[in-house]
C-alpha cells in the first residue's frame, strides 16, 4: 500500500462581503499552507529538440523564472510583495514566474532592484 499524505478535513469557510465584493474567510494556518502550496511551484525547464538543441526562447524564459522565484523566496517575499515594491502588476510578475512572458529589460530592472533592496532589510 502506497504512503499517502491525510489531506486535512477543513471546515466550511465563512463568507464576508464588503463593500460588495465577497470574501472568504480562513483560518490563518490554511491560509500559510494553500500560500506554501502554490508557492512551491516553479517551471521545468524544456527537455531538448530531437536535433539535441534546447528550444532557447523557453529555456530562457524558464530559467529567468526560477532565478526570479528563488531570489523572491530568499527574501521572503510574496508575488504581491514583490510586485508592489518593483511597481509592476501582480499579474505581470505571475507570467514572468510561470515562464510564460518575457520581461522588458525595464521591469527586469525594476524587479532586480525591489530583490537587492528587500535582501538589504
Amino acid at each position: 500500500m502506497k504512503n499517502r499524505t491525510a489531506t486535512p478535513i477543513m471546515a466550511a469557510p465563512k463568507h464576508v462581503t464588503r463593500n460588495g465584493r465577497r470574501f472568504v474567510v480562513l483560518e490563518e494556518s490554511e491560509y500559510e499552507r494553500l500560500r506554501r502550496t502554490a508557492d512551491e511551484r516553479e517551471p521545468l525547464l524544456p527537455g531538448p529538440l530531437p536535433s539535441g538543441n534546447y528550444p532557447a526562447v523557453e529555456y530562457l524564459r524558464a530559467s529567468l523564472a526560477r532565478k526570479i522565484v528563488h531570489a523572491r523566496r530568499r527574501a521572503g517575499l510574496t508575488q504581491v510583495e514583490l510586485s508592489r515594491r518593483a511597481g509592476i502588476r501582480p499579474e505581470t510578475l505571475n507570467r514572468i514566474e510561470q515562464g510564460k512572458h518575457s520581461p522588458s529589460m525595464g521591469t527586469m530592472e525594476k524587479i532586480d532592484r525591489a530583490l537587492r533592496e528587500a535582501e538589504g532589510e
